[in-house]
C-alpha cells in the first residue's frame, strides 16, 4: 500500500491570536511565539503567590519552553479561524538531510493562560512519495480544521501538527529508516524533525506528548517509529499501512530491515511487561473498500500484548485515501489516542 491518492466547521474564535506581522498572505513571515510565561502573580500587597492547582504545576514541570534557534517561517496558508500554515527548511543536523517542514499550532497554543504549559506533538506524515510536499499542508483535508473542532468538542487535544517531507525524492521510498548508504530518514523522522519542534514550540519533556499520525506510506512510517521508539513516542493512528519495510533500496541489507520491521518491533517489546512508562497506543485505520484488513487484523491478534495497546476503526465504505481516514479519525481514533497523551493545562 504504497500509494495514496490525495482527497478533496469553522472553529469557534478564541480572541484575538496575534501570528503575523503585517499582510497574512502566502509567503509573507509568520511567527508561532507564543504568549511569554509568567510567574504566578502575588495577591495583593506582599501576599504570597497563589499556589497553582496540582495538574497546572505538574503540567508546568513537564513543560520545555523552545530552546531555538528560531527557524523562519513563511504563510503557507490560512486557516478560517485566522491560525496559519507556515513552512520553513530544515537543515537537518544529526542526519545531513535537508528538507521542508509545514507546522501548524492552534488557537490555544496563543492564548495566555496556557503559556506556561506545553503542548502535545502530532507529527502529520502523507501516503505516496510526500516529497517535495506533504499534502497535510492544504487545507483542503481539514486536518488542522477538524483539529480545531475536535479539541472543543473534547474529541482531541489541541495538538501543534507537524508535517515533514516523507522522502528525500519521488523515485523510491526510504520506509522513514537510516537504509545504508542512502540519505538517513530515519534519523531525520525521529531525531531531527523533534528537535526542530523542541526549538520553536513549547513541548512536553516526555513521550507523553509525542505522537504520529499517517496515511499508507506515512502510517508505515508513524508505525515503525512508535515501536522503534517507544521512550520517545507514545501514539500513533496508523491509516491503511504496510506492517513491514518494503524498499528494493533494502537490497543487501536485511539485518538493518529487520530492525526496522513493525512485526519484529511488535514482538519484542510485546514480551516485556507494560507499564504507564513503556505502553504505546497503536490506533490503525483502514476502509471496507481496501486491501489489507486480514493484515491488520492479524498483526493486533499476534502482537496486542504487554506494552503494545491497539485499536482498529475500520471505515464503513472507506477507500485507501486521506478522506477516508481524516473520518476515520473523527468517528473515535483521534479520541483514543488522546485519552492517553499529555493535554495542555491552563494557569489557575
Amino acid at each position: 500500500m504504497k500509494s495514496l491518492t490525495k482527497s478533496l466547521v469553522a472553529a469557534v474564535a478564541l480572541g484575538s491570536v496575534v501570528l503575523v506581522a503585517g499582510c497574512s498572505s502566502e509567503g509573507d513571515p509568520v511567527s508561532f511565539d507564543g504568549p511569554s510565561a509568567q510567574a504566578p502573580a502575588a495577591a495583593g500587597g506582599g501576599r504570597q503567590a497563589a499556589r497553582p492547582d496540582d495538574g497546572a504545576a505538574e503540567a508546568a514541570a513537564r513543560t520545555v519552553m523552545p530552546t531555538g534557534p528560531k527557524a523562519e517561517f513563511t504563510t503557507q496558508n490560512t486557516l478560517d479561524d485566522g491560525t496559519k500554515i507556515g513552512v520553513t527548511t530544515l537543515h537537518g543536523r544529526k542526519s545531513g538531510f535537508t528538507g521542508k517542514v509545514w507546522v501548524w499550532a492552534p488557537q490555544q497554543y496563543f492564548d495566555q493562560k496556557y503559556a506556561n504549559s506545553g503542548f502535545p506533538v502530532l507529527i502529520a506524515l502523507p501516503g505516496g512519495s510526500g516529497y517535495p510536499n506533504n499534502y497535510w499542508m492544504g487545507t483542503d483535508l481539514k486536518l488542522q480544521s477538524s483539529i480545531s473542532k475536535w479539541s472543543k468538542e473534547g474529541k482531541s487535544l489541541p495538538f501543534v501538527v507537524v508535517m515533514p517531507v516523507l522522502n528525500p525524492d519521488d523515485k523510491h521510498y526510504y520506509d522513514g529508516s537510516d537504509i545504508p548508504g542512502q540519505p538517513k530518514m530515519g534519523t531525520w523522522m525521529t531525531e531531527d524533525v523533534p528537535d526542530f519542534v523542541r526549538a520553536n514550540f513549547r513541548t512536553f519533556n516526555s513521550r507523553d506528548g509525542w505522537a504520529f499520525m499517517g496515511s499508507s506510506s506515512g502510517g508505515f512510517v508513524g508505525l515503525k517509529s512508535v515501536l522503534k521508539h517507544p521512550d520517545k513516542f507514545k501514539a500513533v493512528i496508523a491509516s491503511g499501512p504496510d506492517t513491514v519495510p518494503d524498499s528494493p533500496l533494502w537490497a543487501g541489507h536485511e539485518p538493518e530491515r529487520q530492525a526496522n520491521n513493525p512485526e519484529k518491533l511488535a514482538q519484542l517489546l510485546g514480551a516485556k511487561p507494560g507499564s504507564k512508562d513503556t505502553d504505546v497506543y497503536l490506533a490503525f485505520q483502514i476502509g471496507t473498500r481496501e486491501s489489507g484488513m486480514k493484515n491488520l487484523k492479524t498483526f493486533i491478534r499476534d502482537h496486542t500484548k504487554g506494552p503494545v495497546k491497539t485499536r482498529l476503526q475500520v471505515i464503513q465504505g472507506g477507500g485507501h485515501n486521506a478522506k477516508t481516514y481524516m473520518k476515520g479519525m473523527g468517528d473515535g481514533s483521534i479520541q483514543w489516542i488522546s485519552e492517553h497523551m499529555q493535554a495542555p493545562v491552563p494557569s489557575s
